[in-house]
């Protein structure tokens, strides 16, 4: 069952207005949540970014936390989302319905959509990782909102699957960014390095997750842009997400990182990640 527009559909009978702003422009924000045994992981963070990429595009929202929040466990309950279930929440507000201009709106009303599905953690991928191809960053600049704006993210990692990878490290004029859905770290010396957390990439929740936790267990961190040179002298490489949680990069172009398998400090993190999950759920 979806809510949609303030309504509990099934799917099937949902119906998008012609002229509604995030069907036309992409004008809408968007948040997909992890749910790890029935229970929302990092929902306030989520919270927090949503309320500000609404900001950012000059929308306000006439919902509160707290009743996103009844929302979101509405929509774990109509779904069966119970406590053996890991799965995820996606919730997307578009700008509303409008005549199709391109300013915008002096009054739209937001549409929110929002839906769960059961989703299994990509623990195989974790323990061989997974391939990346360098690809040039062609998104606009401001990553750092969360917009229903994705084509550039499509393209890039199609440009990555038509190499024979299965992502793309973004970098601009050789500087790394990210990922295609995804922030990347890597490791040289037993320290992390990751893109500073500005416009050019989304501030990830598992970034700040990963950054906390390394901090916490005495693993330097480097918040600061690194070359493309440098990624591949690494020592280990990896990306993280809601759904990817902490996926080691074994190759990139075609060549191994590091030993060309799965790295101590990575196999670390997911260590450090999967006991902060569980004492996430067990609250």
């Amino acid at each position: 069952m979806l809510y949609v527009g303030g309504k509990w559909v099934e799917e099937g009978e949902l119906a998008v207005h012609p002229e509604d702003r995030g069907y036309n422009f992409g004008d809408g924000i968007y948040e997909v949540v992890r749910i790890y045994k029935g229970k929302m992981y990092q929902w306030d963070a989520h919270l927090t970014r949503l309320f500000r990429s609404a900001r950012e595009i000059k929308m306000e929202l006439p919902w509160t936390a707290d009743e996103l929040s009844t929302l979101a466990q509405q929509l774990l309950e109509k779904n069966n989302i119970t406590k053996d279930v890991d799965a995820t929440l996606y919730l997307q507000v578009s700008r509303g319905i409008s005549p199709r201009v391109h300013d915008i709106p002096e009054k739209t009303e937001p549409v929110l959509m929002a839906f769960a599905r059961p989703k299994a953690r990509p623990l195989a991928d974790m323990k061989k990782g997974m391939s990346a191809q360098l690809i040039e960053d062609i998104r606009w600049l401001r990553c750092d909102i969360k917009t229903l704006n994705l084509l550039g993210a499509v393209l890039v990692k199609q440009y990555a699957k038509d190499a024979g990878a299965q992502d793309s490290i973004l970098h601009r004029n050789g500087i790394v960014t990210e990922c295609s859905s995804a922030n990347v770290f890597a490791v040289k010396n037993g320290a992390l390095y990751t893109h500073q957390a500005d416009n050019m990439i989304l501030h990830g929740i598992t970034r700040q997750v990963v950054i906390d936790l390394a901090k916490e267990n005495g693993i330097p961190v480097h918040e600061e842009a690194f070359t493309t040179d440098f990624l591949k002298q690494a020592d280990e490489v990896f990306l993280t997400s809601t759904t990817a949680e902490i996926m080691p990069l074994v190759s990139v172009d075609g060549q191994p990182v590091g030993t060309g398998a799965v790295g101590p400090l990575s196999l670390k993190l997911q260590e450090l990640f999967e006991q902060h999950i569980n004492e996430s759920v067990l609250v």
